[in-house]
Parts: structure tokens; C-alpha cells; sequence
């Protein structure tokens, strides 16, 4: 083993206990939701934007704010309404003492942003928010300026409400590399929530992470090596999503009316790596793709009128594929 692969291993084996020590702090404040907190926690290692979809009280909200809080990062909270205005995040040039026009920055100028319910918002400001995940930078007046690093959007989204509200397009849902819907604690859990929000208790967090170790741990879940037949596995599911793909198969062409693009095996393939790497492992394998499969799927493929007349979820149409 050559000295820059041994150093690759002490890196993944730093990231993996990283990983752990956030873990534990999160819990401090975060019961259950454990899948949930993993797979934020492995598209922030992979360097891509999730969002989380779930019914109101599921603590979406304090969820991010307590994972920015465990990291050495700035965090800032957008709460979108349907009066907000792409200046109103990225910023806007105003005239100084010196009548000279200056640009001052908006709240996308963070490492963490927070989009709160994502789909009140006009798709004005939804472009605006795209944009910046996209291209890590915004244009105003002409001028573009370069958001900090690392950069990570975690978006909420409530999926019941549909009035008043403005659903993403599938164009602009394939930019997160990650869906992640919440769903009720157990019964257990729930007890354990209210115990710990009724009383008088207050939780101090250690910051784990700094913003330079996770730009570093960023740039080694890219240099992980993966096997070419676990490559070809990850694209090879995204192509079954298409359903005028010749690997489609009857299940597909007959519930689905698009499949996902390129973009899902990329994100596969990181989101396996980072997966593979929290675990302690080297190399990431097949089982470490089907792990986050669904998070990756499951907002890039859409179910036709027959789907959902016989009630067949994307994630039924993922569980069959897998």
C-alpha cells in the first residue's frame, strides 16, 4: 500500500468516527429519526442538497438547526411565503453614504441554509434558490458572487397542504440529491419527545465538525474507489426507472410515465461512497447503493394516472427494482 492510499484509510477510518461523535451529539436533542439524521449527514459528506418531506410537528425544523448547530458553520433560516422575492435571499445592491451602489449579501451567504417550506413560495424564488445550489453562486446587477463553502441547502416541505402553495417541477426536485420523507415516532419515542420538551431542560451542543474538515472529507468521498460491476449496478437501476429503456421492465412501463436522469446514478454512486465511508468501509459495494436507493429515486420518477388509481407509491415501484 502506497503512502498516499494508507492516508486515504486513516481518512475514511476520521470520517467514520466524525461520524459517530455526531451522531451521539445530534441525539442529545434528536430522538429517533435515526435514518433521517444518517442520510442528511451523508448528502452534507457527499457535497449535495436534500429535502425533507413530512407533516407539520415532525421537528424538520429543529432536526437542521440542530445538525448546523453541531457543526463549526453559519446557519441561516429562510422562511418562505408567498410574498418573498428572489432579492429577498440573494441579496440586493443598495446606495451607501457616498451615493455608490454596494452589494449587500442575503441570507443565502451561509454555509447551512435552511428553505423553510420550500413550496409557498412563487417559482421566482424557488429559480433563485435552484440557481444557487446549482452553481454555488449568485448573479446580481450583472455581477456574480461566489456563496461560501462548503454550501448545503436543506429544504422542508409539507406534503399535505397543497393549497396556496406552488409545487416544485420535476427539473428543479432533481437538483436535491436526496428526498427524505419523515413519518410519526413510535409510540416509545414520542414519550421520550415529550418528556424532554415539557420540562425545564436545556441541552448545550459541541461543535464536532469544522467547515474545512468537511470540505476535506467532501474531496476523499470523490477519491473513494469503487468496483466497476457496483458502478455498473448504479446506473444500470437508473436505467430500469425509464420506461422506454430497453432494461424498463413490465412494472415500469406500465406505472411510470418518466424515469430518472443521469444525475441519479451520479448521486448514487457518491451517496453509496459516503455511505460505505461512515460505515468505516474502504469501497462502497451493492448493498451500500440499495441503502440510498430510495432517497435518490423516489423525486425523479413520475407515476402515471394508473399508478395512482391502484395506489402504488414510487417507493413500491424502488422496492420492486431492488
Amino acid at each position: 500500500m502506497s503512502q498516499a492510499q494508507a492516508n486515504d484509510v486513516a481518512a475514511v477510518d476520521q470520517l467514520a468516527s466524525k461520524y459517530q461523535a455526531l451522531r451521539k451529539e445530534i441525539s442529545k436533542v434528536i430522538i429517533g429519526q435515526d435514518e433521517v439524521v444518517q442520510t442528511v449527514l451523508i448528502s452534507l459528506f457527499a457535497n449535495g442538497h436534500s429535502l425533507l418531506v413530512g407533516v407539520p410537528g415532525l421537528a424538520k425544523t429543529l432536526l437542521i438547526s440542530t445538525i448546523a448547530d453541531v457543526l463549526d458553520l453559519e446557519f441561516k433560516r429562510i422562511q418562505f411565503t408567498p410574498d418573498l422575492m428572489p432579492s429577498d435571499i440573494t441579496g440586493s445592491e443598495v446606495m451607501d453614504d457616498n451615493r455608490k451602489f454596494k452589494f449587500n449579501k442575503g441570507p443565502l451567504f451561509a454555509n447551512i441554509v435552511l428553505a423553510d417550506e420550500i413550496n409557498r413560495t412563487p417559482p421566482k424564488t424557488q429559480a433563485a434558490l435552484l440557481e444557487a445550489m446549482q452553481e454555488r453562486s449568485v448573479t446580481v446587477a450583472g455581477e456574480r458572487h461566489i456563496l461560501p463553502a462548503p454550501f448545503f441547502v436543506l429544504a422542508t416541505q409539507n406534503p399535505i397542504e397543497q393549497e396556496g402553495t406552488y409545487p416544485l417541477p420535476e427539473a428543479q426536485l432533481d437538483r436535491f440529491m436526496f428526498n427524505i420523507p419523515l413519518d410519526y415516532p413510535s409510540y416509545e419515542e414520542e414519550i421520550a419527545v415529550v418528556k424532554a420538551t415539557t420540562a425545564n431542560k436545556k441541552v448545550d451542543l459541541n461543535q464536532i465538525v469544522s467547515g474545512q474538515e468537511i470540505l476535506d472529507f467532501q474531496q476523499l468521498v470523490r477519491k473513494i474507489p469503487i468496483a466497476d460491476n457496483v458502478l455498473e449496478y448504479a446506473v444500470n437501476l437508473t436505467a430500469k426507472t425509464r420506461p422506454k429503456g430497453e432494461k424498463a421492465p413490465e412494472q415500469v412501463k406500465q406505472y411510470v410515465s418518466w424515469g430518472a436522469g443521469p444525475r441519479a446514478s451520479q448521486y448514487l454512486v457518491l451517496g453509496a461512497k459516503a455511505h460505505a465511508a461512515i460505515n468505516g468501509k474502504y469501497s462502497p459495494d451493492i448493498e451500500d447503493v440499495q441503502a440510498i436507493a430510495n432517497y435518490v429515486l423516489r423525486h425523479r420518477m413520475v407515476r402515471n394516472y394508473r399508478a395512482e388509481a391502484e395506489g402504488l407509491t414510487e417507493a413500491d415501484i424502488i422496492a420492486n427494482l431492488l
